[in-house]
């Protein structure tokens, strides 16, 4: 039996105005997302910041400004470098994750913060929930060298050497327990079941002066640093520890040809807060893609150590969610303590 008309009626008015509402809300969502599309389809249409979590003339930010520079040319707007320095990387990290996803605050971005610095500080961010990956530029192996005096030439030699000696060997901890250096070293050691002493530096520059002077016989530095001492004949070159050899030392084996798999190399790549478009990644991806298309791009970059791996987004995010439990098993093998 149908209901009386005025029932009908008291029904008809109380769903009105729910479907007039939900009408409403559904053009204004239309409305936006129209306007995100021809926001993404106008982009650029001013100035871009591209924030760099470390301090301006290191290897990484030498880097970021070739690929600024490059950019700039490519989109007709300016992309302005921007040194957002402290806590290792953490203020440059949140100041992106907190800014607008519309393709004006861009990320350079390294090992260190998405990789090592969670693991090793309690951090606000999510390096994989709270950014979107546009693509890789590359990756810089570092070198293990040893003082001339050392009588090995092979990395065989050297772990056969070190397991030999009464007490345990000194190596330089260049930047410190959590740095990238110490945490290649740690991995390595693990990997050749040996066990060193390590002595903290600030930073691989001066860790390798005192190898050069023989105050401790071997350390792991970055390659652009080896490069630079290859013919001091106070050091030998013994591997690159990336999986492959580096197109900078091609005489240089790596360390997987003694220890297959054998792979710690930091790499450097562009990010932007989540929720940017996709169209504005997929055209920063591009313009990455032509650019390490080309040969006179490339030859900076290798001129600054990187071994250029420029991928997209999707070989991006597949890299971050690999590394972040390969650098998490490094700083526990090397007994780094979590920052609170």
């Amino acid at each position: 039996m149908p209901p009386p008309y005025g029932a009908a009626m008291k029904h008809h008015r109380t769903h009105a105005p729910r479907r007039r509402l939900l009408g409403a809300s559904l053009a204004v969502l239309s409305l936006l997302g129209l306007a995100g599309a021809a926001n993404a389809q106008n982009w650029p249409d001013r100035p871009i910041k591209l924030l760099v979590p470390f301090a301006a003339g290191g290897n990484i930010d030498v880097t970021g400004r070739l690929m600024a520079a490059r950019l700039s040319e490519t989109l007709g707007q300016q992309v302005v470098v921007e040194n957002r320095v402290g806590g290792g990387g953490i203020i440059a990290m949140e100041a992106v994750q907190r800014a607008a996803p519309d393709g004006y605050t861009l990320l350079w971005a390294s090992t260190n913060v998405m990789a090592i610095v969670p693991a090793t500080t309690k951090v606000k961010y999510d390096p994989v929930k709270d950014f979107a990956p546009i693509s890789q530029l590359g990756s810089s192996p570092q070198v293990l060298l040893v003082n001339s005096k050392v009588p090995a030439k092979t990395v065989a030699e050297f772990v056969a050497y070190a397991k030999a000696q009464p007490q345990p060997l000194a190596y330089g901890g260049g930047g410190g327990p959590g740095s990238a250096s110490n945490l290649i070293m740690a991995l390595f050691l693990n990997r050749a079941e040996l066990k060193m002493t390590s002595i903290s530096y600030r930073g691989t520059a001066p860790a390798l002066t005192d190898v050069i002077g023989g105050q401790i016989p071997t350390t792991f530095v970055p390659i652009s640093e080896a490069v630079a001492q290859a013919t001091n004949p106070a050091i030998r070159i013994l591997a690159v520890s990336s999986e492959k050899r580096s197109a900078r030392l091609p005489d240089v084996p790596s360390i997987a040809e003694t220890y297959p798999g054998y792979n710690a190399v930091s790499w450097t790549a562009m990010l932007a807060p989540k929720g940017t478009p996709k169209a504005i990644i997929d055209k920063i991806a591009g313009e990455m893609a032509r650019a390490g298309k080309d040969p006179k791009f490339i030859e900076l970059l290798r001129d600054n150590g990187i071994d250029p791996a420029i991928e997209g987004p999707e070989k991006l995010a597949d890299l971050i969610a690999a590394e972040i439990p390969n650098w998490a098993k490094a700083v526990d093998i090397a007994g780094v303590k979590i920052e609170q």
